[in-house]
């Protein structure tokens, strides 16, 4: 058994669950979107609860921040655990003037300037994408909720503080969206293993603008963000 998630039993995780990076959202949803939701673990106080959302349950787990720590929650849910949808719910930084704050994207493919595919011996590069089945829930639930939706290429970096001011401009140049920290593990973890996964990040910072979303702003984008995931994990 995980030395991460080693509090929780098999049959305590559910087969869809939600990811956000922040241990304590990871709560808060637990608390606000789930019913009866029970912890089942809170080792190095990295929470996960498992609950219902409309009578169909559903986990939600923190991951932390970064590759290395998503590769290592995600792997331990779906080889010891049986997950096998997973949802990553987080934030992004926006490279077009027209994805602007508070809009939600979606992942469809993960480029990535870290090694974390070495561990897997693919004899070139490999292109971590998202899951058919869970994008086209995701468009589905979304035609009753209304939220503004973009769906292509993002790209998962390592580093955080970038020492160049204008390293993002060559992604955007090659049509990638926006900038977050974790999808690209979670997408080769899945395909390895045969399961489904799905990035959807709320844009709370603009690097054409310099715009950063308000605390009001963020808390409500994501609770719209995180009514979308449960929708998808329970469809």
């Amino acid at each position: 058994m995980s030395t991460h998630i080693n509090a929780a039993n098999k049959g305590d995780i559910a087969e869809s669950i939600l990811l956000p990076g922040d241990p304590l959202r990871a709560k808060y949803i637990a608390e606000n979107f789930l019913d009866n939701a029970v912890c089942y673990t809170e080792i190095r106080n990295m929470y996960g609860y498992t609950g219902t959302y409309r009578g169909v349950p559903v986990s939600v787990q923190g991951t932390g921040m970064g590759m290395p720590s998503m590769g290592i929650y995600s792997w331990e849910l779906i080889t010891e655990y049986g997950v096998q949808n997973l949802i990553r719910i987080g934030t992004a930084g926006s490279f077009h003037e027209d994805i602007k704050i508070k809009d939600v994207v979606l992942g469809i493919a993960a480029s990535t300037d870290s090694n974390y595919q070495h561990a897997f011996n693919i004899p070139g590069n490999f292109a971590p994408n998202a899951s058919w089945e869970l994008l086209k829930k995701a468009m589905e639930v979304n035609k009753d909720l209304g939220l503004s939706v973009t769906a292509g290429n993002i790209v998962s970096c390592d580093v955080f503080y970038e020492t160049e001011p204008d390293w993002w401009k060559k992604w955007a140049k090659m049509g990638v969206m926006a900038v977050e920290m974790e999808a690209a593990a979670l997408y080769i973890n899945a395909a390895y293993n045969g399961v489904n996964a799905l990035a959807m990040m709320t844009i709370t910072d603009h690097f054409v603008t310099g715009e950063k979303a308000t605390t009001e702003e963020r808390t409500t984008a994501n609770d719209d963000m995180v009514r979308l995931a449960l929708g998808i994990a329970t469809a």
